[in-house]
């Protein structure tokens, strides 16, 4: 899934040990100025200090995040992740516009006479 937007928070940095190791984490929230009166928002996160700075997202930034929706349960209770596994400038996310080139006129549509009664 992909969303783009403007980053309007940046929360702080986690970090800790787990058994795999050490770990840090990046929550962001981008909002979307073209639904109107309602902008949605979304907030997702970013797992891993080497793609933290390879992102290197700052506030005020128009971003396209590319993003994996996962949910897990916790006593009893289940919660929503959204995990950033691409994010890129929002103008880099879009393919450039093919070269110009002249498209011929259609050709004129067949028509059949099968007389009228």
């Amino acid at each position: 899934m992909e969303f783009t937007g403007k980053v309007i928070a940046v929360l702080p940095l986690r970090s800790g040990t787990s058994a795999r190791g050490e770990w840090k984490s990046q929550s962001f929230v981008v909002e979307d100025a073209v639904s109107g009166q309602y902008p949605r928002k979304l907030c997702f996160d970013v797992w891993g200090e080497d793609k933290l700075q390879q992102f290197n997202i700052q506030m005020g930034q128009t971003l396209t995040v590319s993003f994996d929706i996962d949910a897990h349960e916790y006593q009893g209770r289940w919660f929503n992740s959204i995990r950033a596994w691409r994010v890129v400038p929002a103008t880099e996310g879009v393919a450039p516009a093919p070269a110009s080139t002249p498209v011929p006129p259609p050709a004129p549509a067949a028509t059949a006479d099968f007389g009228t009664s």
